[in-house]
């Protein structure tokens, strides 16, 4: 628990969320990390430090990047509120409109909706697959169509903590006609010029930090294998041989879990996600996928209530998901801590990525202090 030299930038009227970054590396034993916040289109706080990995040997750079788990949910669904606004998306159809295929097992009348909201019955995979399945995207399709929903869909909560890659994904590639990977870095990622990536290309290895194991956290999944939130977060390991750190599962696009980027990506994606009539969203698609309530249940797989819009999550005061005070902030966080979010109405978009993972499901102990830090600097 030593102190550590942030580097970067910091309007002086931000420097409570300064000191509370900072104090992540002596309060909660932070690796390395980043924090970014845009207020109103001006980046307010742009900082890093630390270091890359666990044996402290690589400084962690400007342009460090993290896996940052399911915070990659927010830009799959960014991507598709994009679809939702060009009109070629419509949330209310059933999903066989568009993957015909899909319709196998009873699931014909399944909406768009259901799967953005993680209320479609299908946060597991009940048949055997073997270790490296998950890296095959046409395996995980073809697995996903022969799969009948678990529950009732609409009637229910569950979070997909992997299948909502495939799920959404699929739907904008028969859209589209490219990868959501290949959506985010052609519609988002480079005419904003982040670097965020779902499916990472080997020549940034380099400046990928390694992701640091919670210390003494159960493995993903560890639960009795016809428990639901075993079935459907047990398949967010990687099951390979190495770890997250690995090419394969690096080079991979899982849309709901292995998006890389850093605090300053997600903060410059979540603000151009609130100014309307920008670079990515018109002002009513804002309105309809971001900040809008679509359901509010108790989640079945993680065990408490959450908000969802199109894709995010909303945020819940006195919940595991409270980020600041407006109840229409919307956005995701990752396994083990990496935070994006937007406040539409304070045009707030905050981005923080680390490479040394919390326990547990839900809120991270390092966020309030910096939210609350961010607010009071208003």
């Amino acid at each position: 628990m030593t102190a550590v030299e942030l580097q970067g930038d910091c309007d002086p009227r931000f420097g409570a969320v300064r000191d509370a970054f900072a104090a992540n590396w002596t309060d909660h034993d932070e690796v390395g990390a980043s924090l970014s916040v845009i207020v109103g289109g001006e980046t307010v706080v742009d900082l890093w430090g630390g270091h890359a990995d666990a044996e402290r040997s690589r400084a962690w750079q400007r342009d460090t990047i993290a896996n940052v788990y399911s915070s990659t949910k927010g830009i799959a669904a960014a991507a598709a509120a994009m679809l939702v606004d060009r009109g070629t998306l419509d949330v209310e159809r059933p999903v066989v409109d568009y993957w015909p295929e899909f319709a196998q097992a009873g699931k014909s009348e399944i909406k768009v909706r259901h799967l953005l909201t993680h209320e479609a019955g299908l946060a597991g995979v009940d048949e055997e697959l073997p270790d490296r399945a998950v890296l095959d995207w046409d395996r995980m399709i073809a697995a996903l169509e022969r799969q009948a929903p678990i529950w009732t869909p609409g009637e229910a909560m569950g979070y997909h903590a992997i299948t909502y890659g495939w799920l959404v994904g699929e739907v904008i590639r028969r859209i589209d006609g490219r990868t959501c990977g290949e959506f985010v870095r052609d519609e988002i990622a480079g005419p904003l010029g982040v670097d965020f990536f779902i499916g990472l290309p080997e020549s940034e290895d380099p400046r990928t930090a390694d992701l640091i194991p919670a210390p003494g956290a159960a493995p993903i999944g560890a639960a009795p294998p016809d428990n639901l939130a075993a079935r459907a977060l047990g398949l967010a390991a990687p099951r390979l041989a190495g770890t997250v750190n690995s090419r394969e599962w690096r080079a991979a696009e899982l849309p709901a879990a292995n998006g890389h980027g850093n605090g300053r990506s997600l903060a410059t994606i979540y603000s151009a996600l609130v100014q309307g009539g920008g670079d990515l969203l018109s002002r009513d698609a804002i309105e309809a996928c971001g900040p809008t309530e679509h359901a509010a249940r108790e989640d079945m797989v993680l065990g408490f209530l959450v908000r969802r819009s199109l894709g995010f999550i909303l945020s819940t005061a006195g919940g595991r998901y409270e980020w600041g005070p407006n109840p229409r902030t919307f956005g995701h966080s990752g396994a083990g801590g990496s935070l994006g979010f937007a406040d539409p109405d304070a045009e707030i978009g905050f981005g923080y990525v680390m490479n040394q993972m919390s326990a547990g499901l839900g809120a991270d102990p390092r966020w309030k202090p910096m939210i609350d830090a961010v607010y009071a600097s208003l």
